[in-house]
C-alpha cells in the first residue's frame, strides 16, 4: 500500500501533514512569545501563569473536542461559519493542544539560559524586544525542541480529530483516526501501513532535530 501509493493510505497522510503543520505553525507564532515573556520577566501573577500552563499541558483531547464542538455546532456561537467537520475545526482544536506544550518547553528554556544575556543586551544598547530576541537565539535549540513536541503531539491525536472533523474519507480522515477505525473494521495491513508512515514522519521530525542541532 505504501509502495503503490494507495489512495486511501496518501489521502489520510495528506491530511494529517495538513492540519499538523498548520496547527504548530499558528501554535509556535502564540506559544513562544507567551512562553518567552512568562519566563523573561517577572510581574504579579507569574507563579499562577505557570501553573496554568503546566494544567493546560495535560489537557484531554476529548474535553478540548468536547468544548470546541460546541463552539462550532449549528447552534453553537460559531455555527453560522460552518466549520465543524472541516479539517480547520481539526486545526483549532491542534492549535489548544499544543500551544500550552510549545509555551512551557520554551519557558524552561529561556529559565536554563544564562541570566546574564537579556541584561548584557540591553545594557549594549538593544531594547526589551531586541533583547529578547537575542536570549531566543540563543535558546534556539530548546525552541525547536518545543516546536517539535508540538507536532508529536498533534499528528498523534485522535479524540479532537474524530469528535471535529467526524473522520470523513478524502476529508478529514487522518493516519491516526483511520489506524483506530480500519484496524476496527479488521483491515489489519491498511491500520499497519498508516502506522509506518507515521512512525516515519516522527522519526524523520527528529533526526532532523538532532541533526541541526550537531551542526
Amino acid at each position: 500500500m505504501i509502495i503503490n501509493l494507495n489512495r486511501e493510505v496518501m489521502d489520510a497522510v495528506g491530511t494529517s501533514l495538513y492540519t499538523s503543520f498548520t496547527a504548530i505553525l499558528i501554535a509556535a507564532i502564540f506559544g513562544i512569545p507567551c512562553g518567552a515573556a512568562i519566563g523573561m520577566w517577572t510581574f504579579p501573577g507569574k507563579r499562577l501563569a505557570v501553573t496554568l500552563l503546566n494544567t493546560l499541558m495535560a489537557l484531554p483531547t476529548v474535553v478540548v473536542g468536547l468544548l470546541l464542538f460546541g463552539l462550532f455546532s449549528r447552534q453553537g456561537p460559531l455555527g453560522p461559519l460552518g466549520l465543524l467537520f472541516t479539517p480547520w475545526a481539526m486545526i483549532a482544536g491542534q492549535v489548544v493542544l499544543a500551544t500550552p506544550i510549545v509555551a512551557n518547553y520554551t519557558l524552561a528554556a529561556v529559565t536554563g539560559a544564562d541570566q546574564r544575556i537579556l541584561p548584557t543586551a540591553i545594557t549594549l544598547g538593544a531594547g526589551r524586544l531586541r533583547g529578547a530576541w537575542q536570549l531566543l537565539q540563543e535558546v534556539r535549540f530548546g525552541v525547536m525542541a518545543a516546536i517539535v513536541a508540538g507536532f508529536g503531539r498533534v499528528v498523534a491525536e485522535v479524540g479532537v480529530a474524530m469528535m471535529l472533523g467526524g473522520n470523513i474519507r478524502g476529508t478529514t480522515r487522518t493516519m491516526t483516526t483511520a489506524i483506530a477505525m480500519e484496524t476496527s473494521k479488521g483491515e489489519f495491513a491498511f491500520g499497519l501501513a498508516l502506522g509506518i508512515v507515521l512512525m516515519s514522519v516522527a522519526l524523520t521530525i527528529n533526526l532532523f532535530l538532532n541533526l541541526v542541532q550537531q551542526k
